[in-house]
């Protein structure tokens, strides 16, 4: 039931009781106590089997969201993950690990990633560049979030699209500067990379987790893709 509609009868059903109860106040018929009762109960069954649909209706997105994020993440961000966890200098993570890892071990991993830190500011610059040329993913994945009124996938696009607007206008006053080095500089700056980049590292080892949980089929594919661009990316054979 749409929530347009279940609020227009909520008020029918409010209304048919409160008419119930003025006639027992009239009549002091004991009988209207019980007809008041019955559109309240009525109100209250639908009031639970709408949310319980809704909890079914948000489980079944999430789970399509989920193997959204696995074409994204094995196709479109692969170069982006791959560039991130290389560039780390704390934790060391390496996709063979991650692939190797139960599921507590995984666990594991995600608590180490509380606090990053990258190897060099050419290194970080890297990565902000696959943040960059990714543009594309986090507008369709906003439009996605919109459709499946995911509030917190929203929000997290929205502060991604800021973020790669602040690194593009940057880059056009200061030619040649390293936005790395801005943000070694500059305190808000530098909080602001740290929380995109860091909250990238964990929303990849969030979804690993998840995948590990409920699909570790899938999960076991997604991280041999990223063995093998792991091993082409670090020339091993």
């Amino acid at each position: 039931m749409r929530q347009a509609n279940l609020k227009l009868f909520a008020i029918i059903l409010g209304s048919l009781s409160g008419v119930f109860l003025y006639i027992q106040y009239v009549t002091h018929n004991e009988f209207m106590f019980h007809l008041a009762a019955i559109p309240i109960e009525v109100l209250t069954v639908l009031f639970i089997a709408q949310r319980f649909f809704e909890n079914v209706q948000n489980q079944e997105k999430r789970r399509r969201l989920m193997y959204i994020k696995s074409y994204l993440f094995r196709a479109e961000l692969s170069d982006l993950y791959i560039m991130d966890f290389l560039a780390l200098e704390t934790p060391v993570i390496t996709m063979a690990r991650m692939k190797h890892s139960t599921l507590e071990e995984l666990k594991q991993i995600r608590e180490s990633a509380v606090n990053v830190k990258y190897k060099s500011l050419e290194a970080l610059e890297s990565v902000v560049d696959e943040y960059v040329n990714a543009q594309h993913v986090w507008h369709d994945l906003m439009e996605r979030a919109i459709t499946y009124d995911f509030e917190d996938v929203f929000q997290n696009m929205i502060e991604l699209l800021h973020f790669v607007h602040d690194v593009k206008v940057f880059r056009d006053k200061n030619q040649g500067k390293l936005f790395g080095s801005e943000a070694s500089e500059n305190e808000m700056i530098r909080l602001k990379v740290e929380n995109v980049l860091g909250d990238g590292i964990r929303s990849f080892l969030d979804y690993a987790i998840e995948l590990k949980e409920k699909q570790p089929k899938m999960y076991l594919n997604m991280m041999t893709d990223y063995e093998l661009a792991w091993n082409e990316a670090t020339l091993i054979p």
